[in-house]
Formats: C-alpha cells, structure tokens, sequence
C-alpha cells in the first residue's frame, strides 16, 4: 500500500473526466466537484490545486 495520497484521474458515467485525491487508507479526501470534457482539462484542475493548495489559508466561515 502507498504511504502517500494519491490522485486518480477517471472517466464518470456521463463519459466527463474527473479526478479524486485518495489517502492512503483508501479514503477519499478530496475530489474535482466537476467534470471535464478532456483528460487533459482533468489534470489541469490537479495541477491547479497542487499549485494553489499548499500554501492555502484555513478560514472557517459560518452558514445559516
């Protein structure tokens, strides 16, 4: 088994491409929330969030 998380890039059964983030006990944390017409577009969207996520902000907002 993987030590690290991994992303897995599929194609929905609407035939859109789209991608989750596995852990590596098997859980899914975190996934594309869209499809994409290409496989390409689909990696695109991953290496945005590998870009843009490590240094994110945590800011907790209250609903209702």
């Amino acid at each position: 088994m993987s030590r690290t998380a991994t992303f897995e890039v599929y194609r929905d059964s609407a035939g859109e491409w789209r991608w989750r983030l596995v852990a590596s006990n098997g859980n899914i944390i975190a996934d594309s929330g869209e499809g994409y017409s290409s496989k390409q577009g689909a990696e695109r969207g991953i290496e945005s969030v590998k870009r843009n996520a490590a240094d994110a902000e945590v800011e907790f907002v209250e609903e209702g």
